[in-house]
């Protein structure tokens, strides 16, 4: 086994014997920015490979939510050993089992296991012998791994007459034999899932023009609780659309916290500092981190991001108002007053400084454009006209009201001692 050290998508190497033979594997670690959350295992599709942009895509979303991530190339696929027309899902089911093994030995068996398509499937063949993982997802998953072949625009009577037969995907020729067919039919996917002992998630397209919503409903229907359905809605059967595969990924990330143990805290024990980093998806997705807490912080559309987290300013908005209204309940739990339940709605824009007539001290003297965030202030609770007049100036009292409206020290350096260079 060996193990690239650069980069946060290390290349790692592991074997796995299949029916032809011993096979070297290729994968890749998608690792957070901090300690991960928690180790999960992610399987790409029959035809594809590790670097499609569905499996990068969500391997790349779970690492951004903390959860360090291995996908590889199935036997035949991509940067693995094999010859495609030589393996079959049995080779798949051996494949999943070895990556496993590989991340039991080097680093710590996954708690989550992730299968688009065909690799779900595989995910769930293998899953009872993955006593350690506690969820499961899987993407657009047949139900049936024999009716693969035909959903795929081959012709099984073709395979069985002649032995093989090649199919055209995505401008790429594979040619698919006579024992893929007799091994698939052996597998019994629908019939082994009463016995998950797992958490499980279906995600699927109502449009998927591969694998039909009815594969999504005999998964569902034979699953026990806790199982879970999200419907991707539009998406494509490969999520072409970056923002249905991030969605993916933040869903599973979410809905496996219910299941997975607490993993090392980045950053635990202290709320002194923030840290923001890339991803590796669209141009301007970050993720954040804040003590034990995982955000994520993007552009809208209209300015060149894909509008899947809040913006830069949307933050500063957000800190503005949280502040502000929890500034307000520490004064009327102090003074005994019932406001009921408060919101503060923020909006920001950038005016004219000689034409803010409410801006005050901010925009004396000064001139060009200056930001201005006008907070509205919400309480259910009925109280005096008086009270309310004490609210605006209680909530212009909160500390991040206070850091805006002074000046801040704002200190930057590039990580490293540059004054030897």
């Amino acid at each position: 086994m060996s193990q690239s050290s650069k980069s946060n998508r290390p290349i790692v190497n592991f074997e796995v014997e299949t029916a032809a033979g011993p096979v070297t594997l290729a994968g890749r670690l998608d690792l957070p920015s901090g300690p991960p959350q928690a180790w999960g295992l992610m399987v790409h599709g029959y035809t594809c490979s590790m670097d499609l942009a569905i499996t990068r895509r969500v391997a790349e979303g779970l690492a951004g939510e903390g959860i360090a991530v291995l996908r590889f190339d199935l036997p035949g696929h991509g940067k693995s050993g094999g010859t495609f027309a030589d393996t079959n899902f049995s080779d798949y089911k051996a494949a999943v089992l070895a990556a496993v093994e590989y991340l039991r030995k080097q680093h710590t068996a996954p708690r989550i296991l992730v299968g688009h398509s065909l690799g779900g499937a595989a995910i769930l063949a293998a899953s009872a012998e993955i006593p350690e993982a506690s969820a499961v997802a899987t993407i657009g998953t047949p139900a049936d791994v024999s009716e693969v072949v035909r959903l795929i625009g081959a012709s099984p009577e073709q395979v069985e007459a002649q032995g093989e037969a090649a199919v055209t995907i995505e401008g790429r020729q594979f040619v698919i034999r006579r024992q893929f067919l007799q091994d698939a039919a052996r597998q019994q996917i629908v019939d082994a899932l009463p016995e998950l002992r797992k958490a499980y998630l279906i995600l699927h397209a109502p449009m998927d023009e591969i694998i039909g919503i009815n594969h999504a409903a005999r998964l569902y229907s034979a699953a026990r609780h806790p199982k879970s359905f999200i419907s991707l809605d539009r998406a494509d059967h490969l999520l072409r659309d970056p923002r249905d595969a991030a969605y993916a990924a933040r869903v599973i990330a979410g809905w496996a916290s219910r299941y997975v143990e607490e993993g090392p805290v980045h950053g635990a024990g202290g709320h002194d500092h923030v840290e923001v980093s890339e991803i590796g998806q669209g141009q301007f997705q970050n993720t954040v981190l804040a003590g034990r807490h995982r955000l994520f912080a993007d552009e809208p559309v209209s300015v060149g991001g894909d509008d899947l987290g809040p913006s830069p300013y949307d933050y500063l908005s957000i800190a503005l108002g949280a502040c502000k209204s929890m500034t307000l309940r520490m004064y009327a739990r102090h003074k005994g007053i019932d406001l009921g339940r408060i919101s503060v709605e923020v909006r920001h824009g950038k005016v004219a400084a000689d034409h803010c007539e409410d801006c005050g001290e901010a925009a004396a003297g000064r001139g060009g454009r200056i930001d201005r965030f006008e907070c509205v202030i919400s309480i259910d609770g009925d109280v005096a006209p008086e009270v309310r007049e004490r609210l605006v100036e209680i909530a212009g009292k909160c500390p991040v009201h206070k850091t805006l409206q002074q000046t801040a020290a704002i200190v930057t350096r590039v990580d490293g001692d540059l004054g030897d260079h």
